[in-house]
């Protein structure tokens, strides 16, 4: 994983044809969050940080041992302004991870709060270290 966010920049998918009065396909830039991820016995803890993502345009989904975060920025303008300058006008977060099969992917759980995804992963009972009793005799 390396340190530098990395933008690629792509024109929506219009797979219907242009039709009079259609509104252009607006610029997508995909951009890959910063995250942290602190493990321990219990499972892990990913933060993601997701500035001017609401509830509603992120999603969240584990499959064949994928977790995949998508999600859409909701940049406000104020009425009666106009937009001089946009550094990135729809940014659009995208990231993806491989579960080791350690780890109990029904019981995920996910939090938003003031535009970090917090993602608690627990380990499998049976993947979780223990002491192992050693007898004499």
């Amino acid at each position: 994983m390396n340190d530098s966010t990395e933008l690629a920049t792509r024109e929506s998918r219009t797979d219907v044809a242009s039709r009079e009065g259609a509104q252009p396909a607006k610029q997508l830039t995909r951009i890959s969050p910063a995250v942290d991820i602190f493990e321990d016995s219990r499972g892990i803890t990913l933060y993601a940080d997701l500035p001017g993502v609401p509830r509603e345009k992120l999603d969240v989904r584990v499959h064949d041992g994928s977790l995949n975060i998508e999600a859409e920025a909701v940049i406000p303008v104020p009425s009666g302004l106009r937009l001089q300058h946009g550094e990135v006008l729809h940014p659009h977060f995208r990231r993806a991870f491989t579960l080791s099969p350690d780890f109990d992917a029904s019981r995920i759980d996910a939090q938003l709060r003031d535009g970090v995804l917090k993602l608690t992963v627990p380990r499998r009972e049976e993947a979780k270290p223990r002491r192992i009793e050693v007898s004499v005799g």
